[in-house]
């Protein structure tokens, strides 16, 4: 299909309200094509999605018109809420977007269309394209790309506390080299040290004392040494002094974090991500919230990553299958459908986890796999 030269953006868009908001915020938001009004077509279980939807486009100052379906099943009743809307915007150039709805809406709206005279377009948000199948077939590229913010707010989600992108800390990099690279040798004092920190947290200090069995640990003391070389704490004698809660939190697990985070940053522009964020807390209408470790858009989709120190893989607990659960569950509501989820873990998972995790289509990277994670997200993301 040809490209074609750039016509004036319409003064309205029709949409078809559906679950995926991206195909609908991308050309409304885009430069070229931003109209002045959009048309949100919304049967009764998409009222919701059209709330958030008409509320990110206020906000970008697109003035929205709800026109309620009374029955999506009903051809005839679709056609004529449509040709109702053609009818009060007569003289205006309209455009149907033909990408979201029912497949009877997205007949009955093509044929209303073609007898008023608009143009139709569908968007792949996988090439990030508009297809024009009228007046004349021809694709034409956006330019808009979706941050975190539009993205989440199109579902309903507002961010909390602000979008956190951290900065590397050089400091840290022969750290988490070591950390990484000898997963195996390391679980058990990574976990004397982690409960340390846990022990300091909850009693609001910077302090946290070793006893005699950890003090006469010569693992935990050369994993102590690595820390303290890297700034994040102090040791003398018996007790431990962390640098700051910042650094508290980063050696208590938030180290993992670091390196997913700058892990996703080294693929920014080979993968085309779009926006990035590490320990974003978003909040839904009802005021609930939810922390997501590492997210990031790319291809117009939503890729959250949780990440795990803690063992998980006791016969007795079911840490690994209410993280997978909570994980999965997290997917499915902040991002919509094509929203993807990865489990990073320290430590291994049992067998019957992994299975879990594939039935749930959480991609998992556990244990010596750390080591090619830069690896994994190419694979996870291009698929």
């Amino acid at each position: 299909m040809p490209q074609a030269p750039r016509h004036p953006a319409p003064q309205v868009h029709v949409c078809l309200v559906s679950d995926q908001a991206a195909a609908n915020l991308l050309p409304a938001l885009d430069p070229a094509l931003k109209p002045r009004e959009v048309v949100l077509m919304v049967s009764r279980k998409m009222r919701a999605r059209a709330d958030t939807l008409a509320a990110v486009l206020r906000e970008a100052g697109i003035a929205t018109h709800r026109a309620e379906l009374a029955d999506e099943h009903d051809y005839d009743r679709l056609e004529t809420a449509l040709l109702e809307v053609a009818s009060d915007r007569d003289g205006q150039s309209i455009a149907l977007n033909v990408t979201g709805g029912t497949k009877l809406m997205a007949l009955a709206a093509q044929a209303v269309a073609v007898a008023a005279n608009w143009a139709v377009f569908y968007v792949d948000v996988d090439t990030d394209e508009v297809i024009w199948l009228a007046p004349a077939p021809h694709r034409q590229p956006l330019h808009q790309q979706l941050r975190l913010r539009h993205y989440l707010g199109g579902y309903g989600f507002s961010l909390d506390e602000g979008i956190e992108r951290p900065p590397r800390e050089h400091r840290h990099d022969d750290l988490l080299r070591t950390l990484i690279t000898q997963v195996g040798s390391l679980e058990q004092p990574l976990a004397q040290l982690n409960w340390l920190a846990q022990q300091a947290e909850e009693g609001r200090s910077l302090h946290a004392t070793l006893t005699e069995q950890q003090a006469d640990s010569r693992a935990l003391e050369a994993l102590l040494r690595e820390f303290e070389d890297a700034g994040a704490l102090a040791k003398e004698g018996a007790k431990l002094i962390f640098a700051s809660e910042a650094e508290r939190d980063f050696v208590k697990g938030g180290w993992l974090e670091r390196y997913v985070f700058q892990t996703v940053d080294g693929l920014s522009r080979e993968l085309a991500l779009r926006d990035k964020a590490a320990n974003l807390v978003v909040c839904d209408a009802k005021g609930v919230k939810n922390e997501l470790d590492v997210a990031f858009l790319a291809r117009n989709r939503l890729f959250v990553i949780e990440c795990k120190t803690a063992r998980m893989d006791r016969p007795e607990a079911r840490k690994a299958n209410d993280t997978l659960f909570k994980l999965a569950g997290i997917c499915r509501r902040v991002g919509g459908l094509g929203t993807r989820g990865m489990l990073v873990s320290y430590r291994g998972l049992r067998d019957e986890e992994k299975r879990l995790a594939a039935a749930l289509r959480i991609e998992l990277v556990t244990g010596g796999e750390l080591a090619r994670l830069k690896e994994k997200i190419r694979g996870w993301v291009g698929r």
